[in-house]
């Protein structure tokens, strides 16, 4: 008899718009190629280390499911924030994941997910490797933040980077229409620890009706406060209005970021990041002091996430192909990889996979070049422009029922549920 081929997906850290799109890719490939079963694992490796997982079998049933997987937000399966150890600080933790991927006949390993998530990929295909296992370990790119290297771009950068461009487009119409002989700043807190690619998204609002945003402030420059109230200054001298985007990690020149000095970061992840929030507010609060007019500060939060309704076509479109890349390497034997997105051409604009080891690739982080971003280090260059236009093309429309979209939702009828402690 034949061994059995099956295949386990899971996804990991924060999610996208489309990070669903990307599992639809690895579910619809992975049956087409000829895979016996498609497991999910429930919040990831850590759901895995509980033996909780799903056939997926048993959650998608039709095209319709899979165009609905496609445009539901947040992780279908559930994500996790879990560092595995070095292997040579706790094997058991590896000796337990291999034995459950042996039970469950598991011939490849697919890991939706950013810079943290091909840690894991790393560590498992090393692991593999190290003891003569037979799994093959693929990662599928995923973030916002669009901070993983070796890729043009990742799968739900587009799609935020569209939504930032609207809002911020939207705040500043909302502005002009209350300033009436009084002057008002309004300053918009955007996702990014480390890297300003979303951020610098904001200046996608420049259009023939719109001037955009008037500073954007990334985190791979140092913040000077003293600089930033004298633009400001500068800018009411000659309007009323002002709309600034700041990234959420923007650090001053000491390397406390600027959230720390409106009140204490407490919470830490496993990997040491801190929670940061409140960089709006305290900029805003800092400003009405300091000039006295009224101020603003709005926090796109999770929204830049989760806005389904607001997804890119283009997005939605590669975050399915990465998925499917990932399922086709893996049947042709690859592991220890991550799928990447080239970019073929501009204008029209295409795209291709390719795929790149992933030592290459995990822990290290992409920033915004300098040159993308003007001298004073106040807002992006025509050459960041021209780069995140081509992903926030086209649109989804949602499948709306009674003027709401429909999601797919796991039905945990259908999950194994780990055994009680």
């Amino acid at each position: 008899m034949a061994k059995k081929r099956n295949i386990i997906v899971g996804q990991s850290g924060g999610p996208t718009a489309v990070i669903n799109s990307s599992l639809a890719g690895v579910y619809k490939n992975a049956i087409e190629r000829g895979f016996d079963k498609v497991y999910g694992m429930i919040h990831g490796i850590q759901g895995l280390l509980d033996e909780n997982y799903v056939d997926l079998s048993t959650q998608i049933h039709s095209e319709l499911d899979i165009e609905l997987l496609k445009r539901t937000p947040s992780a279908f399966l559930g994500s996790c924030r879990y560092k595995l150890p070095e292997i040579h600080e706790d094997k058991a933790v590896y000796e337990k994941i291999f034995e459950i991927l042996n039970k469950l006949d598991i011939d490849s390993f697919i890991y939706i997910g950013g810079n943290d998530s091909m840690d894991t990929i790393k560590k498992l295909s090393d692991y593999a490797i190290l003891t003569g296992q037979n799994q093959k370990f693929l990662g599928v790119p995923k973030t916002i933040d669009n901070d993983l290297a070796l890729t043009d771009h990742t799968p739900g950068f587009g799609s935020a980077a569209k939504y930032i461009g609207v809002s911020t487009k939207e705040i500043i119409r909302d502005s002009l229409g209350l300033s009436y002989k009084k002057s008002s700043i309004t300053i918009i807190e955007i996702m990014g620890r480390n890297a300003g690619w979303l951020t610098g998204a904001s200046a996608l609002a420049q259009s023939e009706e719109s001037e955009g945003p008037d500073l954007i402030y990334l985190p791979e420059i140092p913040f000077d406060i003293d600089k930033f109230l004298e633009n400001v200054k500068a800018l009411l001298a000659k309007k009323s209005t002002i709309v600034i985007a700041v990234s959420e990690g923007i650090k001053l020149a000491d390397g406390r970021y600027v959230c720390e000095l409106g009140s204490s970061v407490d919470y830490v992840d496993v990997f040491g990041h801190k929670q940061l929030t409140g960089t709006a507010n305290y900029l805003a609060s800092f400003l009405s002091e300091k000039i006295g007019c009224k101020t603003r500060g709005i926090e796109l939060s999770t929204l830049q996430r989760s806005a389904s309704h607001m997804a890119s076509r283009v997005d939605i479109d590669e975050a399915f192909m990465v998925g499917g890349a990932a399922v086709k390497a893996a049947d042709e034997g690859d592991t220890g990889k991550m799928v990447v997105i080239d970019r073929v051409s501009d204008d029209p604009y295409m795209s291709a996979t390719g795929i790149y080891d992933v030592h290459r690739i995990a822990n290290e982080e992409k920033l915004v070049p300098r040159n993308w971003m003007n001298k004073e280090g106040t807002y992006v260059t025509k050459d960041f422009i021209d780069y995140v236009k081509p992903l926030i093309q086209g649109d989804y429309s949602p499948i709306m029922v009674n003027g709401m979209p429909r999601h797919l939702v796991l039905n945990t009828k259908g999950t194994r549920k780990p055994a009680k402690k």
